[in-house]
């Protein structure tokens, strides 16, 4: 990288960002120094453009082919991701391959299998009200020979909420749009992951808001795995049922894109080569252009001369938009996604292929002698590549989380020092079930956890107008472990068979 002086402003936006820190502030101006890897990532963030990449001598670095980036590393130093180091002109591992006895002490000891199920289930046991009592049931028997304890509530739970993942390409709206259940406030959509959306009910804010009756409704209902209507702000209806497909619009998705557009080049390539000159995968993270990707360079395809409309990432990977397009992207016509073809490298006849992650849509594009783009109809091998990237998709569907926070006043049910409960959960002295199912508990203080519905039986969770969801909450430990938490001894009883 190259900086001009007389177009820095030494605004230093560039040195927070510089994964080699080789960037420094002098006189005012920025500058680099040879830890640079030409990484680009300075490049992105001036508002001047006041840096620009400079040409290195090959035999001055050696070339990383990790990642897209291919960072230029000079002898003794790292790369952007500072894994690999140049040493003695080859690249090495910053860290060695671990074994799982390396890293026992961080990841920690699992459960004890005596009690990594509960005796009972919470499901049907009713609740501790007032909390100053013992919890409803609470059940002692012996597992692998060691005398085991199971505690069981239906805890009403004012933190909670259900994080629900719908799976599609297809836009829903901004993140950050609330959701709305029978015209009342119950959510927002949140951040995307890879190949779904996020939304994000419930919390204790909505809930003790105006519209709490309407939140406890919509959260039991989805943890309960019932069909809701939810209309995102701006955005699309929703008909949605955990464990069948979303219904968007009215329009039913089926399957899932199977990576993004730059994943689906390179789990293609080979076989894409074989069908056209070019192959364009529309998404809206990551549109995916064969000849420049370096999946499309390992199996030979050549340039082509294209160019997209789309910002670029790396070679082969441009920054998609969302729209109601294809691939999520505003394209609806799919020849526009193609701002230019130069002439001086593209050759009459060419073959384009333009699809999606799905393999949705598709459509093939040829070169004409004058320089324009005709459509044609898809060629057979182009339909059974388009064929095959479908079939690799998994069905579109709609999961659920429940979210809650058992930290507050109902540990007392389970013990006289509520915090010694919270410190077993955390040190896997007690397990944490959810109708039987396993939860995972969220680090840091309290008890947060989440469990996937689809494990707990449908109906185990409710609601109450205070307003608060209601959750079948297990904790299973030995014996002699709830005893040192001041568990409530004079409460347990045997377990009896049929219980």
């Amino acid at each position: 990288m190259k900086i001009d002086s007389l177009k820095c402003v030494g605004c230093a936006d560039c040195l927070p960002i510089c994964p080699q820190l080789a960037i420094k502030i002098r006189n005012r101006k920025a500058a680099i120094d040879e830890k640079c890897s030409d990484c680009g990532a300075c490049l992105r963030v001036c508002q001047n453009d006041a840096i620009c990449a400079e040409y290195i001598p090959p035999e001055q670095y050696v070339q990383c082919e990790a990642c897209p980036i291919r960072c230029k590393i000079k002898e003794g130093f790292l790369g952007a991701c500072q894994r690999y180091q140049n040493r003695d002109g080859a690249l090495e591992r910053t860290i060695k391959l671990k074994k799982l006895s390396d890293v026992k002490n961080v990841v920690g000891e699992d459960w004890r299998k005596e009690i990594r199920r509960p005796l009972i289930t919470a499901i049907g046991a009713g609740t501790t009200y007032p909390d100053c009592k013992p919890a409803p049931h609470i059940i002692q028997n012996k597992v692998h020979g060691i005398d085991v304890v199971t505690v069981v509530t239906e805890a009403p739970l004012s933190y909670s909420g259900v994080k629900i993942k719908v799976d599609t390409d297809r836009m829903l709206g901004e993140e950050g749009s609330p959701i709305s259940y029978h015209r009342k406030k119950v959510g927002h959509l949140t951040t995307e992951e890879y190949g779904s959306k996020m939304l994000s009910l419930g919390g204790v804010n909505l809930l003790t808001g105006p519209d709490g009756l309407f939140v406890a409704k919509v959260v039991a209902d989805v943890a309960n795995r019932k069909k809701i209507r939810l209309k995102i702000g701006n955005g699309a209806v929703l008909d949605l049922q955990v464990g069948g497909p979303p219904i968007i619009n009215g329009e039913k998705d089926y399957l899932m894109r199977v990576g993004c557009g730059s994943a689906t080049l390179g789990l293609f390539a080979e076989m894409l080569k074989k069908v056209a000159d070019e192959v364009i995968i529309l998404d809206s993270h990551l549109t995916g252009l064969m000849s420049e990707h370096a999946a499309g360079v390992y199996v030979g395809t050549a340039p082509s001369g294209v160019k997209l409309k789309f910002p670029r990432s790396t070679p082969g990977r441009y920054f998609g938009d969302h729209g109601s397009g294809w691939g999520g992207t505003s394209i609806v016509n799919p020849q526009e996604v193609i701002e230019s073809v130069d002439s001086k490298i593209a050759k009459p006849g060419m073959l384009i292929l333009i699809t999606e992650t799905t393999g949705r849509q598709a459509a093939m594009f040829q070169l004409t002698s004058t320089g324009s783009l005709k459509e044609i109809a898809i060629t057979v091998k182009a339909k059974e590549a388009v064929q095959t990237i479908a079939e690799t998709c998994e069905n579109s569907r709609v999961s659920a989380i429940y979210c809650g926070g058992s930290g507050g006043s109902a540990r007392a049910g389970v013990t006289k020092y509520p915090i010694r409960l919270t410190y077993a959960v955390h040190t896997n002295k007690a397990k944490l079930t959810v109708g039987g199912a396993p939860t995972f508990v969220l680090p840091g203080g309290g008890i947060n956890f989440m469990v996937d519905v689809e494990k707990v039986m449908p109906g185990a969770f409710s609601w109450t107008p205070t307003p608060a969801t209601i959750c079948p909450i297990e904790y299973t430990m030995t014996l002699d472990d709830y005893i040192k938490m001041g568990g409530h001894q004079e409460a347990v009883k045997p377990f009896i068979k049929g219980d």
